[in-house]
């Protein structure tokens, strides 16, 4: 196929061909050229992208035969993996402190703790159990004997799935935003798919089908359950309008007691320094807000706690869902497995739902798994400590140094 370019279009510019540097006597361009020609400082064709982006009149870009440190090499005596000169090596640590602090906050929020999130829910979907474990001690010692029996894997199911509504939660948040001013309703739109996350999260190992299961699976759960397709799983099922409510009313109280006791943790630790803070410092440019942020998580779920009870169960009734004894009784007949039980509810809504947990359970039914809760805080809180630590080390090392 023929070219279309012009034949004065070198890929730098075009100009006409009445300009006399393209004209038709025009000489190549080389090296050994004439040294009318040399004062243009033609950049080479085709232009290497390190040190053609930086150029300037009267530079040129870095050949791979110039020596380092010879004067016009931006690398300097350093060659190319030189630092850059606007940014000194103590912003660059700092930098790289805060990437490490986040992720370490974030993959003790969603990997580490999902274990404690797993039997939390297990805990507040089990009416049957004698055990309450509104304490961390009890709640660990059956966590461990569920592990035991079923492997690690029995508290770490599901975990796929709370991430594909996590996805969903924060692309339908970024379109929300976009068009109107509620973007915390968007729990209302992740809501099949956290049903369905809840399901697997919940669901006991000893019934589970591997060969049927798959990641996708609460995306098909949840377009089922939204768009009423395929075998009901049984009349008690609760249709997704009686349960907008209390999600709604989950998320935006959510939002506000987080919101709320994370600005204030803020105020007062403002309020409490003697001096200012540093923004240099990691310590004081990252830790007070991640500790604010754990304060208001831990806030609002301790607050809402009864009400995320009560939205569980809703959610669970009528899938014919069976979990694991939260209680550690061992089957008579399978020394070796939990004894595993059907979750059978029979809620009309979420108002008797609220006054059956208390007429039948009494008000700690509310919080059923609470111990579960204060472990996965504590743990989260217990990483960020060392984290902490771990940078003022870091950075007196470097001071010394």
């Amino acid at each position: 196929m023929a070219s279309r370019r012009p034949d004065s279009f070198d890929g730098l510019g075009y100009r006409g061909r009445d300009d006399p540097l393209y004209g038709a006597s025009y000489p190549v361009r080389s090296a050994g050229g004439p040294a009318e020609l040399q004062h243009h400082h033609w950049v080479s064709t085709p232009p290497d992208i390190p040190g053609s982006r930086n150029l300037h009149h009267g530079e040129r870009t870095p050949q791979h035969d110039d020596p380092l440190g010879e004067r016009g090499d931006p690398g300097g005596a350093a060659g190319w993996d030189a630092p850059q000169p606007g940014v000194p090596p103590a912003e660059q640590l700092n930098r790289f402190a805060g990437f490490g602090i986040g992720l370490v906050s974030l993959f003790t929020e969603n990997v580490l703790a999902h274990p404690c999130i797993v039997f939390r829910r297990q805990c507040q979907v089990n009416y049957h159990a004698r055990c309450y474990h509104l304490t961390p001690f009890s709640a660990v010692a059956v966590m461990y004997s569920i592990t035991k029996a079923q492997g690690l894997k029995a508290l770490w199911k599901g975990m796929g799935s709370t991430f594909i509504v996590h996805g969903i939660t924060l692309g339908a948040e970024g379109v929300m935003s976009e068009f109107t001013p509620l973007p915390r309703l968007t729990a209302v739109v992740a809501l099949p798919f956290y049903c369905a996350s809840l399901i697997e999260t919940v669901q006991s190992e000893i019934v589970r089908d591997e060969s049927s299961s798959g990641l996708l699976d609460c995306v098909r759960e949840g377009l089922t359950r939204l768009l009423g397709v395929g075998a009901p799983h049984s009349h008690r099922l609760l249709p997704l309008g009686s349960l907008l409510l209390p999600a709604a009313l989950h998320a935006i109280l959510r939002y506000a007691v987080a919101a709320s006791v994370q600005r204030a943790a803020l105020w007062f630790h403002q309020r409490r320094g003697k001096q200012r803070a540093n923004p240099s410092n990691p310590l004081d440019a990252y830790f007070p807000e991640l500790a604010a942020a754990w304060a208001g998580s831990l806030a609002a779920d301790v607050l809402l706690f009864p009400l995320e009870t009560a939205l569980h169960r809703l959610g669970l009734q009528g899938t014919r869902t069976i979990i694991d004894a939260t209680d550690g009784v061992v089957a008579g007949g399978n020394v070796g497995s939990p004894l595993v039980l059907p979750v059978n509810t029979q809620y009309d809504g979420f108002r008797d739902c609220l006054h059956a947990i208390r007429r039948k359970e009494g008000a700690a039914g509310f919080y059923r798994g609470f111990g579960a809760l204060t472990t996965q805080y504590a743990l989260h809180g217990a990483l960020l400590a060392a984290a902490r630590t771990l940078l003022r080390l870091l950075l007196l090392e470097g001071g010394a140094s």
